[in-house]
């Protein structure tokens, strides 16, 4: 067992299902040295403990949200409770309390730039709390990447 808790096995496991979630057991098993049995508990084990979540990865743009950015915020107050009334918001898709020039970065999913516009003056700037905004608009996602964790 390593620091983390997940053996070679665990990882191997984590590694093949970041590539493909809805690989059968018949075909993961022998990828990674176990029974078909062996495999299924190990999966059920991982997600069971939160250390992986089986989910389907969508292209905001393929659904219509072809506008993405992600907004600096400075907050006077409780960062947390910030956050978390952010979090509420549909269009914010990742919030994450941070140190430096923002104490919350938020990540927005939007059709076009009108509906940015709503999103961070009628949503965003109005919920307490919130001190400042930068708004940083994608102009074009070179990687994102899910197959953290198992090197």
């Amino acid at each position: 067992m390593t620091g983390s808790g997940l053996d070679d096995t665990d990882k191997s496991i984590i590694r093949e299902l970041q590539v493909e979630g809805r690989m059968p057991y018949s075909q993961l098993a022998p990828k990674v040295g176990l029974s078909e049995a062996a495999t299924r508990q190990r999966v059920n084990r991982l997600v069971d403990s939160g250390v992986v979540q089986i989910v389907a990865v969508t292209d905001p743009a393929a659904l219509g949200m072809g506008f993405q950015a992600m907004v600096g915020i400075g907050v006077d107050g409780d960062v947390t409770s910030v956050a978390e009334a952010l979090a509420a918001v549909d269009q914010v898709e990742y919030v994450v309390i941070t140190t430096g020039r923002y104490d919350i970065l938020a990540e927005v999913v939007c059709a076009d730039a009108d509906d940015l516009l709503t999103v961070v003056h009628g949503r965003i700037r109005s919920t307490p709390g919130i001190r400042s905004t930068e708004i940083f608009g994608y102009l074009r996602l070179v990687k994102q990447s899910y197959s953290w964790g198992t090197a």
